[in-house]
């Protein structure tokens, strides 16, 4: 009494879509949202900036991946982050790399600040569960996307070994994300 009885056809469905039982009888993971199908192709989520929790911004003064590094992450995770200490099952994180311009102005001198456009986007979704073992932007614990302007529906990022790891390999012991620049994470 009290338990909620799940289909198998239901319960194939949210496993096929990203979503477990467990999150379908309520308890704490969080679901990919809309952003990953049922083959494990990730997208850009729509709208983040509006509805995701911006977490922090590196700055590349140069090289290849040169200017503002602007990640977010879906607010659940964030309240999962504070509560856990860790990216739950099905956490979104979005990073956005914008040029950079300098100026002077009244709050300095060669003051930096990001450019309307975008170079790129990276997309981290958490899977632990290996979900989409044979996937080539899956595993780690992570699936692993990269989106270019003008397609942002086509994940370009290939294999994440040879395309993603290699960038992450110093933040492995921290589940592969680098941590030192998200004041949102720690709490007030």
């Amino acid at each position: 009494m009290g338990k909620r009885l799940i289909s198998m056809a239901t319960l194939l469905a949210l496993l096929t879509t990203g979503i477990t039982a467990a999150t379908a009888a309520g308890q704490q993971e969080v679901g990919f949202a809309g952003v990953v199908d049922a083959k494990g192709n990730i997208r850009l989520p729509d709208d983040f900036r509006l509805n995701m929790t911006h977490l922090g911004s590196w700055f590349a003064p140069s090289g290849d991946a040169s200017g503002f590094h602007d990640v977010y992450a879906d607010t659940d995770s964030v309240k999962a982050f504070h509560r856990d200490g860790k990216f739950p099952n099905g956490a979104i994180l979005v990073k956005e790399l914008r040029g950079a311009e300098s100026g002077n102005f009244t709050t300095g001198e060669n003051v930096s600040y990001s450019k309307a456009e975008v170079k790129q986007w990276f997309v981290m979704v958490k899977d632990s569960q290996n979900r989409f073992a044979g996937n080539p932007a899956w595993g780690d614990g992570w699936g692993w996307a990269l989106f270019k302007p003008g397609a942002t529906d086509t994940n370009v990022g290939g294999n994440y070994k040879e395309s993603c790891l290699g960038c992450h390999q110093p933040a492995k012991q921290s589940d592969w994300i680098y941590l030192q620049a998200y004041p949102s994470l720690t709490r007030h």
